[in-house]
């Protein structure tokens, strides 16, 4: 059956359908051959509710709401100058700023779609205009902006915590080291390659321009604290915390700085709409296409194919990295999330894996093929959003993913960068 439903999904991705599509019908062809017809296929639809049932995934589409408010107000432009008052000025500080502004914005909203656009609109025409190569100014927007997947509030994060039973809470804070290692090496690239092609500086901005920049983004900056210090101070939980922001973003850009009438609000609702239907469909069949594998034993079979039960904790954890690393490259990362996730959930209870560190890891996979060809999903949307041919997207983008496979297997060798500020919060 394995080799039936592998097929099944292979022919209608190649035919250009949805990935919703394949998914489902794997699913339903599962049920099928499991009870030999139809009359089990009322089980498929609860499989399928009970996977969209748990009440954290309420915060998906409250996150996604928060990130359109923002990225059609003021908030995420407040964020980039102010970043840019700082540190433009010093070599490669136009793209130390992109990279900076883009796990800032990254912070608030937990899309790495909403972050290229919010954060690459603005910045690429001016790095362009600094002298910056456009495969550099392309490649560094993608790959910033999937620090999004990293800092809280990261959605895929919520789908595995959700799927794995991991707390979300635990699952927030683990990412906030490996992220921000990120930054710090992207920033440090930006300023060889700047320093290599000789890009010129920015002008100095003057420590009142600074100051006031300063004042103009403390109210952006109010979204990191209402996530992580509400969260980690016990005042929400992760999903109370989406709603807060929410509530924050409409009152930012409706009645502080008055940049959104009441009547934007219904077309932001309108898209948040139909994105939220797409991840919760997705969600749905992830989940009735889990039970089949499950049921059908089909995991066991394949890691038992591939020796994996007898491997130590650190070649699982590079197997899982390959797998979800090559599984991206390919597919959408939430449904890579949901088909993974359960095929390896047993050897990684079996070698007693630390589920936060596995979370993080497979996020940092995720971000990774999502910005490598060939069909990684923000390579696309860049593509939307810059009118950019394929090959100018990804020509330099190789830099970037070394950086990201390096923090990988550094996160494998010293699980810490991850975990300690975890067991500061929860130990």
């Amino acid at each position: 059956m394995a080799i039936k439903i592998t097929a099944i999904m292979i022919v209608l991705l190649l035919a250009g359908l949805p990935m919703m599509i394949p998914l489902l019908l794997a699913a339903f062809y599962g049920f099928y051959e499991l009870f030999n017809g139809f009359s089990k296929m009322d089980f498929m639809v609860q499989q399928m509710l009970a996977g969209i049932r748990p009440a954290s995934l309420i915060a998906v589409p409250m996150f996604i709401l928060a990130a359109e408010i923002m990225t059609r107000g003021q908030s995420a432009n407040r964020l980039i100058d102010m970043v840019m008052k700082f540190i433009g000025h010093v070599r490669g500080g136009l793209a130390v700023s992109t990279a900076t502004a883009c796990t800032l914005f990254g912070a608030v909203s937990g899309s790495t779609q909403a972050t290229v656009v919010a954060v690459g609109s603005p910045l690429r025409p001016r790095m362009l205009k600094a002298g910056y190569k456009d495969s550099f100014v392309l490649a560094l927007i993608i790959n910033a902006s999937d620090i999004a997947f990293l800092i809280p509030p990261s959605i895929g994060m919520i789908i595995y915590g959700v799927i794995s039973s991991t707390s979300i809470s635990e699952l927030f804070i683990a990412g906030v080291g490996p992220g921000l290692l990120l930054m710090v090496l992207f920033s440090a690239y930006s300023m060889i390659y700047a320093t290599i092609k000789k890009v010129p500086t920015e002008p100095k901005a003057t420590w009142s321009e600074r100051l006031d920049a300063a004042r103009k983004a403390i109210w952006p900056l109010g979204f990191p604290v209402i996530i992580i210090g509400g969260i980690y101070g016990g005042i929400f939980s992760p999903t109370e915390a989406a709603a807060a922001c929410v509530f924050y973003a409409l009152v930012l850009e409706i009645a502080v700085f008055r940049s959104l009438k009441l009547i934007d609000i219904y077309q932001i609702a309108k898209s948040t709409g139909l994105i939220t239907a797409v991840v919760f469909i997705l969600v749905g069949a992830g989940a009735a296409f889990s039970w089949v594998i499950s049921f059908a034993q089909i995991p066991q079979e394949i890691l038992g194919a591939i020796g994996i039960t007898e491997m130590g904790p650190k070649a699982v954890l590079g197997v899982i990295s390959v797998s979800f690393f090559i599984g991206c490259m390919f597919v959408d990362p939430i449904v890579v999330i949901l088909v993974l996730v359960p095929i390896f959930a047993p050897v990684v209870d079996a070698v007693g894996l630390d589920p936060v560190l596995v979370g993080t890891i497979i996020t940092l996979q995720v971000a990774i093929g999502s910005a490598t060809p060939p069909f990684g999903c923000d390579i696309f949307t860049a593509i939307a959003v810059f009118k950019r041919p394929y090959a100018d997207v990804v020509r330099g983008i190789l830099p970037f993913t070394i950086i990201l496979a390096a923090v990988s297997v550094a996160l494998i060798f010293f699980p810490q960068i991850a975990l300690f500020a975890r067991d500061l919060a929860f130990r």
